[in-house]
């Protein structure tokens, strides 16, 4: 009983310590032919784990490997037969992001929708 209260107490103080991503978030992402297109994702926190989604044509996608340790997020998706990987930091209501798909590597910032 005692070591679940004290492995509780410590999930709880390393969720504590994470950087607040809940809710919408959404920014623009340069395509392949220059043009650029709108992106959105949904982040919520639950019983101490992150889940999110992404809002696209193809409807809602969830993300895989999600992780917040401290300012820092990574995550991945899976774009038919690729895996897109994500990588970044959290300030406030900015979400600074490296993109790798392939052998491409792009940098996107999300912001909180308010």
């Amino acid at each position: 009983m005692k070591l679940r209260l004290i492995v509780g107490l410590v999930a709880t103080a390393f969720t504590m310590l994470a950087a607040d991503i809940n809710g919408k978030w959404t920014g623009t992402m340069p395509g392949r032919d220059g043009a650029t297109r709108e992106v959105a994702y949904t982040f919520k926190t639950e019983g101490g784990k992150v889940t999110g989604v992404t809002q696209g044509r193809q409807g809602e996608r969830p993300l895989e490997n999600l992780k917040v340790d401290g300012d820092n997020v990574s995550w991945s998706q899976t774009m038919g037969e690729r895996s897109v990987a994500y990588t970044g930091a959290v300030a406030g209501d900015e979400m600074k992001l490296k993109v790798k798909m392939g052998e491409q590597d792009r940098e996107i910032v999300l912001k909180r929708a308010k």
